[in-house]
């Protein structure tokens, strides 16, 4: 069982709405919800001179413009870091992003540490510093979801509060058995079909359920995706964060497979070293949909842009590794 939290990058802009909600009491009448959100992704990895174009799962960092009720052009910003293990150097990264983004924009900044570890003495919440008669003190807003409770979580109304709900069973790897996780997640996609969210917020949250903490015995993937078909009575369809999933594996390939191509060059031969990059990628690919999806062989061999033969060739062999 092993847990993705590069999975918030889609799912905080999937549910951001909710999100606000959930953090802040009087959302509503603060923040413009008829104007939409901006995702500053890229303009925060230039302030952070950072490039994270592989969906770095290390830690989570999201940067949102959202417009207020207090006139036509107040705007604040929303600073979110999800962070998934222990690091003495947290709270010193939370300050130096803060004020890298206020000199870059001047705005009113408000800052959220999502942290989703087992560790229970791990909860920074500021960074200060004095000397000689200089001092700073910069406090963010801390949630640890270890902490929190199950059954508060599963009265909730709020989206959101499904999120933290799967980031509670994944925290649980290792303690209950695979049968086990696999009642607690259909018990959450049955809580999650029962709340009323709308369609669209739906097909989000159970791409994350589904998707955030992985089953290791692939018989477990088969009997989660048949509770899927069976709450929604019809069939399984391709979610938002499940592209996002297979856009990361294939950039990721890609990157392996030319890098092996590139080596590979040098001794044989440029272009024929770079074309079984290329090779190694796509079977990486096929791999990876094999893995994460119930699609059918034509259809992953238009994917991978391979032959049908070459899908059933490695479908067959995960069934002997299996």
């Amino acid at each position: 069982m092993k847990r993705d939290d590069s999975l918030w990058k889609a799912i905080l802009e999937d549910i951001f709405d909710d999100f606000l909600r959930f953090f802040i009491p009087n959302a509503e009448e603060l923040f413009d919800f008829t104007r939409p959100f901006e995702f500053l992704d890229k303009e925060l990895e230039q302030i952070l001179l950072v490039e994270r174009d592989d969906f770095s799962p290390i830690y989570v960092d999201k940067l949102v413009k959202v417009f207020t009720k207090l006139g036509e052009e107040q705007w604040i910003l929303v600073h979110i870091e999800v962070q998934g293990s222990t690091d003495k150097a947290f709270s010193h990264r939370m300050f130096q992003y803060f004020y890298r983004i206020y000199d870059r924009y001047q705005r009113p900044i408000t800052a959220f540490a999502i942290l989703t570890d087992r560790n229970r003495g791990f909860k920074p919440a500021k960074f200060s510093q004095v000397y000689l008669g200089t001092s700073i003190d910069y406090r963010f807003n801390v949630y640890k979801v270890f902490e929190q409770d199950a059954d508060a979580l599963a009265a909730s109304r709020n989206p959101f509060a499904m999120i933290v709900l799967t980031v509670l069973v994944a925290l649980q790897k290792g303690k209950v058995t695979e049968e086990e996780l696999l009642k607690q997640k259909v018990e959450l996609l049955k809580r999650l079909v029962s709340k009323g969210f709308g369609r669209g917020k739906i097909e989000a949250l159970m791409g994350f359920l589904k998707l955030y903490v992985r089953f290791g015995k692939r018989e477990n993937d088969v009997k989660f995706d048949e509770a899927i078909e069976l709450l929604l009575n019809k069939p399984k369809e391709t979610m938002g964060i499940v592209e996002f999933v297979l856009e990361r594996e294939r950039r990721l390939g890609e990157k392996r497979g030319l890098a092996k191509g590139e080596k590979k060059g040098i001794e044989k031969g440029i272009e024929k070293g770079v074309e079984k990059g290329i090779e190694t990628q796509k079977r990486h690919f096929v791999n990876t949909l094999l893995s994460e999806t119930d699609f059918d062989d034509a259809k992953i061999a238009s994917l991978a842009d391979v032959t049908i033969e070459t899908v059933q060739k490695l479908r067959k062999e995960r069934g002997n590794v299996s």
